[in-house]
């Protein structure tokens, strides 16, 4: 299960804030961010199962993020993994138009997903179990398992405290990332009658229902954050986590390219 907060020309000079969890087994292989050997623009972490990524940018300032949709009677065998969507995208031009018709040709070859895509100018989500918006409305906007801005309560308080940080003083951005970072470190977990049902049982419900998870065999493996200043330079900031311990760090500045 993940979240995915993403503040969108909502500031006067960070068009693109972005905070995000990625939350997965322990056991299954993955490399941290870094610059792919075989497509040396993209910058994401990589699934070293299916090889795809569930969030990155590239050097021309596009992004891209998927999460799936939880519902377990809905997980069938699939020809083709989630994580390969957001690298075809990154790979790309950047046409976000020409990108969903092409992924709305083969919805039905994955899993229930969700997927942002931005470009410097455009924001859309689209998803096989739900609706597709093309071009998104400046504001702020929060995802995990379910479809864009479904207000389980994780998705709720992240995208009010995304609100409360927007009004900082950005002169100071390392503590603007601080505070993005602190967003996604709650680790309250929701109030019982305040969890959706899924399907996975209310124990599990309970379990999942944090913004950062930690169970024995699955948690929030990195929290990453990405602002983008209206000058072009790009901020990329990621800590990964196994069982609520920070094993590793990654930051990378960007001057994108027009």
């Amino acid at each position: 299960m993940c979240l995915i907060i993403l503040a969108w020309q909502a500031h006067p000079d960070y068009p693109l804030i972005v905070a995000a969890n990625r939350d997965e087994f322990y056991a299954r292989p993955t490399r941290s961010a870094h610059f792919w050997p075989d497509h040396p623009q993209i910058l994401a972490g990589r699934d070293l199962q299916a090889g795809g990524t569930w969030l990155g940018v590239n050097r021309a300032g596009h992004l891209a993020a998927v999460t799936n949709v939880r519902n377990p009677a809905d997980n069938l065998p699939r020809p083709r993994s989630r994580g390969e969507l957001p690298s075809e995208f990154l790979c790309g031009d950047g046409d976000i138009d020409r990108a969903l018709q092409d992924i709305g040709a083969r919805h039905d070859q994955y899993n229930g997903f969700n997927l942002l895509l931005a470009n410097r100018t455009q924001l859309a989500y689209t998803s096989n179990r739900g609706t597709t918006a093309p071009a998104l409305d400046a504001g702020v906007y929060g995802l995990s398992n379910a479809t864009l801005d479904t207000p389980w309560p994780k998705v709720r308080t992240a995208k009010n405290e995304m609100l409360d940080i927007l009004t900082r003083d950005w002169q100071e951005l390392s503590a603007r990332q601080a505070d993005l970072f602190q967003l996604l470190a709650d680790e309250r977990h929701a109030a019982a009658e305040e969890l959706p049902d899924t399907g996975v049982g209310l124990e599990q419900e309970r379990q999942l229902s944090p913004r950062f998870i930690s169970s024995n065999e699955y948690g929030t493996r990195a929290s990453t954050v990405v602002i983008v200043h209206r000058s072009g330079r790009l901020h990329f900031s990621e800590r990964e986590f196994k069982r609520e311990s920070l094993v590793g760090r990654q930051q990378h500045q960007l001057q994108l390219r027009d």
